[in-house]
């Protein structure tokens, strides 16, 4: 399945802006014969952001929901897009995942929140795994800092996670995680990684680029600069197959000596 990365900070603020960038990267991915595209983290709204962040939430099905669900169905294309999402008086930094029929088909709220910015905006979320069913592929969703806890990951593995979808905030100086981490975590947890930047400044951060799909023999599929960028990669069930099979990690754990652990 051909996958595309929207690395893009959008219109920091600006949902309709934002929107329309969607709009134009989803008619680009059709054109490119793309099944799937995903846009950062708080991609609809901007993140840093600050009270406008609550001002901004929506729910999950709210307008803005619906505006995507009319993009995915128009063009054709699933869509994984951040935004900030409104729960009673909560706000989660949340991602939507939307099917190629514009069906609303999953829901993540982040479970580990960044940084005194993040805690002081966000509720985090309590569910690890989400998942939802794609061309014949199993599809995770975590978000930014969560990749970063293998735990987090191996859940994803255990589920039979085929492609972890990452919307991410990644900022300076931590672009190690792109470039070096999230390959490692593809390969030791045997899946595809997608994990999609936001760049340049936005408040007090300063973002790095380098969205990249890494698949599970630690090989970065494509890897995007450091400016507004638009990449396309394959997620290939046949070479996954054949990686988890001389791969043995998943299989030659042992869980009883890991309950230190929790």
């Amino acid at each position: 399945m051909r996958t595309a990365l929207l690395q893009s900070s959008g219109r920091p603020g600006s949902v309709v802006g934002n929107l329309k960038v969607l709009d134009e990267a989803v008619g680009r991915a059709a054109e490119a014969g793309a099944g799937l595209v995903v846009a950062p983290e708080m991609f609809l709204t901007g993140y840093a952001i600050g009270d406008d962040i609550a001002r901004l939430a929506e729910a999950a099905d709210g307008d803005s929901a619906d505006a995507v669900a009319e993009i995915a169905g128009r063009h054709g294309v699933a869509i994984v897009y951040g935004y900030p999402e409104r729960a009673g008086e909560a706000v989660h930094n949340s991602a939507q995942f939307v099917s190629a029929d514009g069906v609303r088909l999953a829901n993540y709220r982040k479970t580990h929140l960044f940084g005194c910015f993040e805690r002081d905006h966000f509720t985090p979320g309590e569910r690890s795994v989400v998942q939802v069913e794609l061309g014949g592929l199993r599809v995770g969703i975590l978000i930014c800092y969560d990749v970063e806890f293998p735990e987090n990951v191996r859940a994803h593995a255990l589920a039979g996670t085929d492609l972890l979808v990452v919307p991410t905030a990644q900022m300076h100086p931590f672009q190690f995680v792109a470039e070096s981490m999230i390959p490692v975590r593809a390969f030791e947890s045997q899946m595809y990684v997608a994990y999609v930047n936001r760049v340049g400044r936005e408040g007090e951060f300063d973002f790095v680029g380098l969205s990249t799909l890494a698949g599970p023999d630690g090989i970065a599929r494509t890897r995007a600069g450091r400016g507004e960028d638009f990449v396309l990669a394959e997620v290939d069930p046949a070479f996954l197959a054949a990686s988890r099979e001389a791969n043995p990690y998943l299989q030659d754990r042992r869980p009883g000596l890991y309950g230190s652990l929790v």
